[in-house]
């Protein structure tokens, strides 16, 4: 079981370094329509797994409430948006296509920013691979090993075109090859690093399930909306942002429901 628990926890962070490792192999940057659909997909996985992976085992986890069960799903949800909230006042980041960074000042370049940025909405993708395995290493609870398995290659599928995208521009602004994908894979180390600290205060938060998958959910959603849903509009009309939501959102629909 510990092997199996490890492989999840490094999977959403091995696919960062691997979408990071493509400024190796292309040469160009990626045009701005792929950028906007591949953001548009990593949306979509996320929200998919907020409802799938985590609301709706929180919800059910408190079944016996009754009527009462969405208490502890909306107070852990909104838990999570404040997180977020406070995260994104506390550390200096700069998003994709803007030149006005957020939080407090510093003096960091804006490389290092924009690795902030992605690091920042990286912290709730770990946790909620933390949370599904605490849940599974829980007794009585809905979460099961295919399941928590789901929303860790969910998650790593999402995280290969998110390395990539933070990894080529930093190529194209100048930085060197190797640099710019340390830079990438960096942004994904934070991952296992919150999945772990979450499984090994599983026993203090296991109690409370419910509120902490759903702390998970309202963290990403927070970054969805906050984030990558105007990354996905950015520039000239197109559909490829929200049909790229599409297929993500389906394709871990898909995962959760068939191995959960």
């Amino acid at each position: 079981m510990a092997g199996t628990i490890l492989l999840g926890l490094l999977l959403p962070f091995a696919g960062t370094a691997l979408g990071a490792a493509c400024v190796f192999v292309l040469r160009r940057n990626l045009r701005d329509g792929v950028q906007r659909a591949l953001t548009g997909f990593a949306a979509g996985v996320m929200v998919a797994a907020s409802v799938w992976s985590l609301l709706i085992p929180a919800m059910d986890q408190a079944a016996g409430l009754g009527a009462w069960a969405f208490l502890p799903a909306a107070g852990g949800f909104w838990l999570g948006v404040g997180f977020l909230l406070l995260l994104d006042h506390l550390i200096p980041h700069l998003h994709r296509d803007s030149d006005c960074p957020e939080g407090p000042r510093c003096a960091l370049g804006r490389s290092a920013m924009l690795t902030l940025a992605v690091t920042l909405h990286n912290i709730p993708e770990g946790m909620a691979v933390g949370a599904v395995y605490a849940g599974l290493l829980a007794e009585n609870t809905p979460v099961t090993l295919a399941g928590a398995a789901a929303l860790s290659l969910g998650i790593a599928i999402q995280n290969f075109p998110e390395g990539a995208i933070l990894s080529m521009p930093l190529h194209a602004e100048g930085l060197p090859r190797p640099r710019a994908f340390s830079y990438g894979a960096l942004s994904g180390a934070v991952e296992p690093a919150a999945a772990a600290l979450t499984i090994l205060a599983a026993g203090w938060l296991v109690p409370a399930l419910p509120v902490l998958l759903s702390f998970a959910a309202g963290a990403m959603l927070y970054v969805v909306v906050e984030e990558l849903i105007p990354e996905m509009s950015v520039g000239g009309h197109s559909h490829a942002g929200v049909l790229a939501f599409a297929a993500g959102f389906t394709l871990m629909m898909a995962l959760d429901v068939a191995l959960g």
